[in-house]
């Protein structure tokens, strides 16, 4: 009996011991880095990386401005000497993958616009950006461009919209070694796509370069990654060894809901933004 009372009393010890340890313990906070999901502003931008920022880490600096969100895989390095302050350093078989492009998925008309600075590398095909679309084609990306036979003068630009190719020499020097803005404007109603480099609309182009046949939806969407291709980001998609990551600067990457006007173009070119 004496025995049981002293191990009654050494265990209510120890209860209120702990109970009294964790009254005193504080809740731990979150991480403030850790993306909370919040109302997306209105607007016809819906998703812009202006790569800057004095975090540790590349993939914070990587931050999506309308959601906040960093990038999830940014192995890439985010670098000084950008159009107005850092920018994306390419780099072979890296890219910066995104949970998503916001409600850029929900749009019709669209734009892309970039800043973008690269030598020419000839026999590689590059791969600057996608919109990862699971399951989509041979490819599972539903808006993807890549660049091939560069020269300081020209390249071969291929842009695929839900697998319809706008495909075709490009004779302007975006691989000369200097900065370039880079448009390129949906019109879903008149399936045409328009091109503007450093602010102005080019012309001269092939019918198969800018009309597409059909309605254009990105409601499959899932990942964008920018800098590369799928595999690049650790998506589903080809492993061959032709498909090449981005090895030039990217700077002031923007998704529209809208097709830009050529006005529109030529503003954020002179702003350089």
């Amino acid at each position: 009996m004496y025995f049981n009372k002293i191990r009654f009393i050494l265990s209510a010890a120890v209860f209120t011991l702990l109970l009294a340890g964790c009254e005193k313990k504080e809740r731990p906070e979150l991480d403030p880095n850790y993306p909370v999901d919040q109302p997306l502003p209105g607007g016809d931008l819906r998703f812009f990386v202006p790569f800057g920022g004095t975090e540790e880490f590349p993939r914070l600096n990587s931050r999506d401005s309308i959601s906040g969100h960093p990038a999830q895989i940014s192995p890439l390095s985010v670098v000084p000497g950008g159009i107005t302050g850092d920018a994306l350093q390419g780099a072979d078989g890296k890219a910066a993958k995104y949970l998503d492009a916001n409600d850029f998925k929900s749009a019709g008309d669209f734009t892309m616009a970039f800043w973008m600075k690269s030598a020419a590398r000839a026999g590689r095909t590059e791969f600057i950006m996608s919109l990862v679309q699971p399951g989509l084609a041979w490819h599972s990306s539903s808006l993807f461009i890549l660049v091939e036979n560069q020269t300081a003068t020209s390249v071969t630009m291929k842009v695929a919209v839900k697998d319809q190719w706008l495909e075709g020499n490009f004779n302007r020097p975006m691989f000369d070694d200097q900065w370039h803005h880079i448009v390129y404007s949906f019109n879903n109603t008149d399936k045409k796509m328009t091109y503007y480099f450093d602010g102005v609309e080019v012309t001269g182009l092939a019918n198969n370069q800018y009309n597409v046949s059909n309605a254009v939806s990105f409601s499959g969407a899932s990942n964008l990654i920018l800098g590369g291709w799928n595999k690049h980001g650790g998506a589903g998609g080809p492993n061959d060894d032709w498909v090449k990551s981005y090895n030039g600067l990217l700077d002031q990457f923007r998704l529209y809901n809208k097709a830009l006007s050529a006005s529109e173009a030529m503003a954020l070119f002179t702003s350089k933004q």
